[in-house]
């Protein structure tokens, strides 16, 4: 019975491979805007330009916090605005205990939160975005960065 049952784990792994494979994630854009001294402004805006080659695509969005364990919330609120919707934004850097979310590394906590799933964009050309905090603080000690990434799905 046990080389039987091995034998479709086996199948099924091979199978959830090729599903995986099948699909291409192409990231598309990826840049990171420095905070300046670690305190970001309220009247800061990070700003992104970035061309789309494929407005058949389905893409996602990615807005990156990278933190000090200075940071002094749990959480943190983001207005995000670009051609076609504005949006506010809130998610977890820590979690009730405490603990930092998000992957640690030399001297900062980088937070992937994911902002759009299946975005479709009407047309190729460049887009805009703005993202600034919307905290209550005028000036979030302890945030070093802030980034989007955009990953293309498609068919291979």
């Amino acid at each position: 019975m046990k080389p039987f049952t091995s034998h479709i784990a086996c199948t099924i792994l091979v199978l959830g491979l090729c599903l995986l494979n099948s699909c291409q994630r192409d990231l598309v854009y990826s840049q990171f805007v420095p905070v300046s001294s670690g305190k970001w402004h309220v009247d800061s805006v990070a700003q992104f330009d970035y061309r789309i080659t494929d407005a058949g695509a389905d893409y996602q969005l990615l807005i990156y916090v990278r933190h000090t364990e200075r940071y002094p919330y749990q959480n943190m609120w983001l207005f995000v605005n670009d051609e076609q919707q504005s949006d506010t934004i809130e998610f977890y850097l820590a979690d009730d205990r405490g603990r930092w979310l998000g992957d640690k590394h030399q001297g900062f906590i980088e937070m992937p939160v994911l902002f759009e799933e299946c975005k479709h964009f009407p047309d190729t050309g460049t887009y805009h975005m703005d993202i600034s905090h919307g905290m209550r603080d005028s000036v979030l000690r302890g945030v070093i960065d802030v980034g989007l990434e955009i990953i293309r799905y498609g068919e291979k």
